[in-house]
């Protein structure tokens, strides 16, 4: 009787077997585009002038959002916010958030572009909570009756799917695949002795 369902396993998930180099990855990156893309871009638009021309152009709202404490410091004059590191920041985390979803998108750099992303979800958790003071509804709380939270809940499965692709990486339908088959496979000649 084992024997059954351990072939009826065995061929039910035979597809699955066979797909581990690209479809996950592949997947992986398809939920982010379809979910996030959309987000970071529209966020990131909102920090630089009209697209295509103001591309290049980076307005208030940039330093309002991103370090909203420091401007205040600066009576709400981002001219007047110094340039290291405050600028810098904003400039980086401006044009990082326009970038880094490119790379998870077509697959080149993904674990190092997915790291990022954490690291900007992460980021902005922690601005809305601790600068722009959200309410403990939004922050949510693990573990508890509501799933819907915008803070915890719903960052966590953000963080959880970029986290699959900084493991796994994007799979063999990407440019990082790609890259890599073409590139030497280096073999070590050192000894133990060595």
């Amino acid at each position: 009787m084992f024997s059954f369902f351990s072939r009826f396993h065995d061929a039910l998930f035979a597809f699955f077997r066979k797909s581990e180099g690209w479809l996950p990855g592949l997947t992986a990156r398809f939920v982010f585009a379809a979910v996030l893309f959309t987000y970071f871009f529209n966020s990131a638009k909102t920090k630089v002038g009209e697209l295509p021309k103001g591309f290049f152009e980076l307005q208030d709202n940039a330093f309002f959002q991103i370090i909203p404490t420091v401007v205040e410091r600066f009576g709400y004059d981002a001219s007047q916010v110094p340039v290291f590191p405050y600028q810098i920041i904003v400039y980086a985390g401006t044009y990082l958030e326009f970038l880094l979803p490119v790379l998870i998108l077509i697959g080149l750099f993904t674990r190092m572009a997915a790291v990022g992303m954490i690291v900007f979800v992460v980021v902005q958790s922690v601005v809305d909570i601790t600068a722009h003071a959200v309410g403990p509804e939004t922050v949510g709380a693990f573990f508890d009756k509501a799933s819907n939270s915008t803070i915890l809940d719903q960052r966590a499965m953000w963080v959880f799917l970029l986290l699959y692709l900084v493991v796994y990486g994007a799979g063999k339908l990407s440019i990082d695949y790609l890259v890599s088959r073409k590139r030497p496979i280096r073999v070590s000649t050192r000894t133990n002795n060595d």
